[in-house]
C-alpha cells in the first residue's frame, strides 16, 4: 500500500550564483533552465567571538514557461524566493560511471528586492497548485510598479510528468 500522507516541497531564499543556462528541447521545444542558488546562514562558532556564515549552494532546474521567465528577468546575485520540490535523477557519465544529483524542481519563483536595485526585483511568477496558468501578484496598490512582466499561460504540455 503506497503511503499518500507525504510531502515533497521546498522553499529556498537566496541569491543566483550565476545566471541560467536555458536551452530548448529539439523534439518538443520546450524550454528547460538551470542555475545555481546560495542560500546563507548565521551560525555560532564557540572559537571565534562573532558568528560566522555559512553558504549552502543548491542546483536548480525550472521547466517551460517559468524557464522562458528565468532567462528573461533572472541575473547573477539577484535575490528570489524559489517554491518547488526535491527531484533525484540518475545517469551515465562519458566514461560509462553511474551519477546521481538532487535538484529542486522550481515550481514558483519570486523575485525580491527593490526594483531599481541591479541585485533584485520585485516581481513574481508562480504556478498555482490548483490553477494552469501563472500569476503574479496585484501590483495596482503599490507605488512606482510599472513595466510588469506580462502574464504566461501554461499548459498541461508544459508539466515535466
Amino acid at each position: 500500500m503506497r503511503d499518500v500522507n507525504s510531502l515533497n516541497k521546498v522553499i529556498l531564499i537566496g541569491r543566483l550564483g550565476g545566471n541560467p543556462e536555458v536551452r530548448f528541447l529539439p523534439q518538443s521545444e520546450r524550454a528547460i533552465a538551470r542555475f545555481s542558488l546560495a542560500t546563507n546562514e548565521l551560525f555560532y562558532n564557540p572559537n571565534s567571538p562573532e558568528n560566522e556564515v555559512r553558504t549552502e549552494w543548491h542546483k536548480i532546474v525550472v521547466w517551460g514557461k517559468l524557464a522562458e521567465f528565468c532567462e528573461k528577468f533572472l541575473t547573477q546575485g539577484k535575490q528570489i524566493c524559489i517554491e518547488g520540490k526535491l527531484r533525484t535523477r540518475n545517469w551515465d557519465d562519458k566514461d560509462g560511471n553511474k551519477r546521481t544529483t538532487t535538484e529542486v524542481e522550481a515550481l514558483s519563483i519570486v523575485l525580491l528586492g527593490k526594483r531599481d536595485d541591479t541585485r533584485g526585483s520585485s516581481d513574481s511568477y508562480s504556478k498555482p497548485d490548483t490553477s494552469d496558468t501563472y500569476s503574479k501578484p496585484d501590483t495596482d496598490d503599490i507605488p512606482g510598479k510599472k513595466d510588469s512582466p506580462p502574464e504566461i499561460d501554461v499548459n498541461d504540455d508544459d508539466i515535466p510528468f
